[in-house]
């Protein structure tokens, strides 16, 4: 574990386990959690004999709670100075959700020498908010309401989003596992109001789809078809078809928030994808 200071001085946490000479799998969490959301994964892959990394996002956990740089540019600059630090080499990127966004725009903007696969888990591109060109998308006043909520009382709505549509725990027959859901909202309280309420933007307006179409790498593509966060066929669908070499899975019934709630059948997966 440690920090490394950015051009722009901003310290972003890692946590780096595993034989320095192992394989590298690199884990980006999603909006508005931290390194913590990628246990069972890390666990996992570190008994399998992988070298397990995982840093927290500016604004994000232990990262420094900076009121500027919540833009998926700064959030991919980031990873590369994590990067460049530790000198990982052919590693494999997996990101979930906003963090599917960020391994797809680093990857292009710091390119692909370093980097020997991805894969991009209930990920927000292509591109999250309806427009003219993507009318699949969400409208915007659906994060516009996050946002106000978010400003009017994070703490409760950081409950509600784990206890509710987040991991299908307002599904009926559903059965919801209480440390699950605090586990979430610790994670969002570490973090920044301002990084949060801005990372909804980012997460939302970002536009990758030229991104995708650019990268050469094997990615995988897993989606759950009951994810209430980030809709499946505007987003893994669109994504597989943009990519150049992709490879792309739906699970029936899983939340977006699979990588927790069915862990054992994603990182078996992940685990198949990372082998072949």
């Amino acid at each position: 574990m440690g920090f490394v200071t950015t051009r722009d001085g901003v310290e972003i946490f890692y946590k780096d386990w595993g034989p320095r000479d192992a394989k590298v799998i690199w884990f980006h969490h999603g909006w508005p959690l931290s390194a913590d959301d990628w246990d069972a994964q890390m666990l996992f892959f570190l008994a399998n004999g992988y070298r397990v990394i995982a840093h927290d996002r500016r604004g994000h956990g232990r990262s420094s709670q900076v009121w500027d740089g919540h833009d998926m540019d700064h959030y991919a600059d980031d990873v590369a100075a994590v990067v460049d630090y530790l000198g990982v080499q052919d590693a494999v990127h997996v990101g979930h959700s906003t963090g599917g966004g960020e391994v797809i725009h680093y990857i292009v903007r710091h390119g692909e020498n370093r980097v020997s696969k991805a894969a991009i888990i209930s990920a927000v591109p292509p591109l999250m908010v309806q427009t003219p060109n993507n009318p699949g998308g969400l409208p915007k006043s659906v994060f516009d309401d996050l946002q106000a909520q978010l400003k009017a009382n994070r703490a409760q709505f950081y409950h509600d989003v784990p206890a509710g549509p987040f991991y299908g725990y307002n599904r009926p027959g559903a059965k919801p596992s209480e440390g699950i859901i605090r586990n979430w909202w610790r994670q969002g309280m570490m973090g920044c109001a301002i990084a949060h309420y801005d990372g909804i933007v980012a997460f939302s307006q970002t536009d990758f789809t030229e991104d995708l179409k650019r990268i050469k790498i094997p990615v995988l593509v897993l989606h759950g078809d009951d994810d209430q966060i980030v809709p499946y066929e505007n987003s893994g669908v669109l994504s597989a078809k943009l990519l150049q070499n992709s490879t792309l899975k739906i699970y029936p019934g899983f939340p977006h928030g699979m990588p927790t709630t069915h862990a054992d059948t994603i990182n078996a997966d992940l685990l198949a994808f990372i082998r072949s």
